[in-house]
């Protein structure tokens, strides 16, 4: 078969099966662009972290103004393409608009950053400082693009929110959805395998270790039997919750009460009540207390428990 054959062939492909990019339509976001982006914004909220070269004070507002412009002047062209896609009656303007907007927000995102590598460092007795944490740990990528991305999310850009976050994905191991709600002091030891989707909650103080899993347990599907976009089928996970390694937790409507332990490998699709610790106890999943009796029962949303020790969901 010759190449003029093959080339002959891959264009009926395109014809027949799509997968190309809007043949004489509108142009869609460049991967290579945003991975750019990716790395300039992290260059931006940590600068001096990722520089062959030493930062100084004097050259620190230089920087900054190099960074913002390649930002602002590649995030701007590439919203664009993604409102063109989405048929925005003003791709250009909006834009511009939804760019500037993105570019305030950067003081207050940084702030919520530093809360994170403070988790981080506090939650792992292997850390040994601050700047390992920012330098090595996987966690500050994927979360600092989540929370950049969830803004774009936020503003009702198509497309690039999960482009951002795919790119932390593939670097990490870690699948953080954009339209996830992450607390602040988020910390996620080891990153790899984690899965959060899109209608999951996480409140402050929040750990998860490898392999966790905060998915959907079921579809609502319409009549054609797709499923429906936009329905809450992620858990919601209160503040104070330590969930570790491989615990898989599914469902819109499954709460993790706050101050709560969810053991290794535990397969939840149940809510739990605040100040639990959940495990594996032979073949039974077991929820106990952490707190006194009668504290847990007088609690009215709890009222049907009918003791403290163990009891089996």
């Amino acid at each position: 078969m010759s190449l003029d054959d093959i080339k002959q062939a891959l264009l009926l492909s395109y014809q027949q099966h799509g997968g190309i990019n809007h043949l004489d339509g509108v142009n869609l976001p460049a991967q290579s662009s945003v991975n750019q982006l990716c790395v300039d914004c992290m260059h931006l909220l940590f600068p001096g972290f990722f520089d062959e070269t030493r930062l100084t004070k004097g050259a620190a507002g230089e920087l900054v103004s190099r960074l913002l412009g390649q930002i602002q002047k590649r995030l701007t062209v590439e919203i664009e393409k993604c409102l063109r896609f989405s048929k925005h009656a003003d791709p250009v303007g909006h834009a511009r608009e939804v760019t500037n907007i993105l570019l305030s927000r950067l003081p207050a995102l940084r702030e919520i950053l530093q809360t994170d590598v403070a988790a981080a460092y506090r939650g792992d007795p292997a850390a040994r400082s601050i700047e390992e944490i920012i330098l090595a740990y996987p966690c500050v990528l994927v979360i600092s693009l989540q929370r950049f991305a969830h803004e774009l999310y936020l503003l009702k850009v198509p497309l690039l929110p999960r482009m951002i976050t795919e790119y932390a994905h593939e670097r990490t191991g870690c699948d953080l959805h954009p339209g996830a709600r992450l607390g602040a002091h988020f910390f996620i030891d080891h990153c790899t395998g984690v899965v959060v989707g899109e209608t999951a909650t996480i409140g402050d103080h929040v750990k998860l270790y490898q392999g966790v899993t905060l998915g959907a347990k079921s579809f609502e599907t319409d009549d054609t039997g797709a499923p429906i976009k936009g329905v809450k089928r992620h858990p919601d996970i209160g503040p104070h919750v330590t969930i570790y390694a491989h615990a898989t937790i599914l469902g819109g409507d499954t709460t993790i009460g706050e101050n709560s332990i969810i053991g290794s490998n535990v397969w939840l699709i149940k809510s739990v009540p605040p100040d639990s610790v959940v495990y594996n106890k032979g073949e039974n999943l077991v929820t106990r207390s952490r707190r006194k009796k009668e504290t847990l029962i007088e609690n009215p949303s709890w009222a049907d428990l009918k003791t403290s020790h163990d009891w089996q969901i």
